[in-house]
């Protein structure tokens, strides 16, 4: 008679799975054992065995014992192995996100703190790059034709004011002191809005601190900004005979310097706080026009209620300092009418001015340089990304 295989029930000897044997699959399936082995320890704790024939090897059945097996094993692996690797699974990636979270903080927080270089090694790079960027910006071929055209026309104009022209000597001083009043504050106010998107990326990446990148770009402008306006004094000074004496072309040269430095900081605050474009020259062109108005040349007699714009105008003190070079202690004397000799001083429109408190001119504009300089810097450090 012929043998039958049959597949095993269950037997006593493998009791059905309860909680220890549920924490020894998770125990399993945590660390790092084979899946294959998983669902062994199931099959056999759950009663599950595949027929075998006379060799112990898998095989034989019918097609249809062959299906729930497969079922048995399949419900068997939902209801014990797959809540574990499920729970596995979540617990690793919530483990590797917040390691890598906290992983990035550490990374922004040590980039907040410590630097790749030190403060003057970010400012040496910063200041050899400036130099070479603004190098071909401040000398291009269109800016120095405008300026020494400019330069030129303005002498052919002057050309040897005699020095009883008072009325045409002040005026030559006066527009030294708007000229180079305005022109840099124009210049100024394209800087920062156009370095935007590069401040703003090299500083999210931790390459140098703000403080570095500021002072390299105020010394990196000394040299380019103040060229122009050397030989634009060299060229007007001598062609308006204006004062021959070295002493006041010197003085003269360091405070059209002077203004101009406090001109570009102006600018740059206007860029920095606005950090758009066409606002910024908008506001430059209302700021200039009530500058050139109230700068003590056209409008003499100012109201007192409208007064105090002269005193916030830098351009005011660069012309009162530049007719105090020009006419020391305002001892010369000039025609005043039917032959009368009047003290300089007593011209009307120098009268206007006064020739006097030029320490005071000189320490007001240093404060509007520093000044305008620390709100670029507040506004600088305030920049965020759009």
């Amino acid at each position: 008679m012929a043998t039958t295989t049959h597949r095993p029930v269950a037997s006593s000897s493998f009791p059905p799975l309860h909680s220890g044997h549920q924490h020894s699959a998770r125990h399993l399936s945590t660390s790092g054992e084979t899946l294959a082995t998983q669902v062994l320890i199931i099959t056999v704790h759950a009663g599950i065995l595949p027929e075998t024939n006379g060799d112990g090897v898998p095989g034989g059945g019918s097609e249809g014992e062959q299906k729930e097996v497969r079922a048995k094993l399949a419900d068997a692996y939902a209801r014990h192995i797959a809540p574990a690797v499920k729970l596995d699974i979540c617990s690793n990636e919530g483990a590797s996100a917040g390691g890598t979270g906290q992983a990035s903080r550490r990374r922004g927080a040590s980039a907040r703190v410590e630097w790749t270089a030190g403060w003057c090694a970010q400012f040496s790079v910063l200041l050899r790059r400036g130099l070479k960027e603004r190098r071909h910006e401040s000398f291009n071929k269109l800016r120095i034709f405008q300026v020494l055209s400019v330069a030129f026309l303005a002498g052919l104009l002057w050309w040897r004011t005699p020095a009883a022209h008072l009325q045409d000597r002040t005026a030559l001083i006066f527009f030294f002191s708007v000229f180079w009043g305005f022109f840099p504050l124009y210049n100024a106010v394209f800087v920062f809005p156009l370095e935007r998107p590069m401040l703003l990326k090299e500083r999210s990446s931790g390459m140098y601190r703000l403080s570095s990148y500021f002072a390299a770009r105020t010394a990196a402008d000394l040299p380019m900004e103040l060229g122009l306006p050397t030989a634009f004094v060299l060229i007007l000074y001598w062609m308006g005979g204006l004062d021959p004496r070295p002493a006041s072309f010197l003085l003269s040269l360091l405070v059209v310097l002077y203004s101009v430095l406090v001109a570009q900081s102006l600018g740059l605050a206007v860029g920095a706080v606005l950090m758009d474009v066409k606002q910024g020259t908008t506001l430059a062109s209302v700021v200039t026009m009530v500058f050139l108005i109230a700068g003590g040349y056209y409008v003499q007699h100012i109201p007192p209620f409208i007064g105090w714009l002269k005193w916030l105008n830098y351009s005011f003190y660069c012309y009162r300092l530049l007719l105090g070079i020009q006419f020391r202690d305002g001892g010369a004397l000039y025609d005043c009418g039917g032959g009368a000799l009047c003290p300089v001083a007593d011209f009307p429109a120098i009268k206007a001015v006064g020739l006097n408190n030029h320490w005071v001119d000189v320490c007001v504009m240093a404060l509007l340089l520093v000044g305008y300089r620390v709100v670029a810097y507040l506004a600088l450090d305030r920049l965020q990304p759009r």
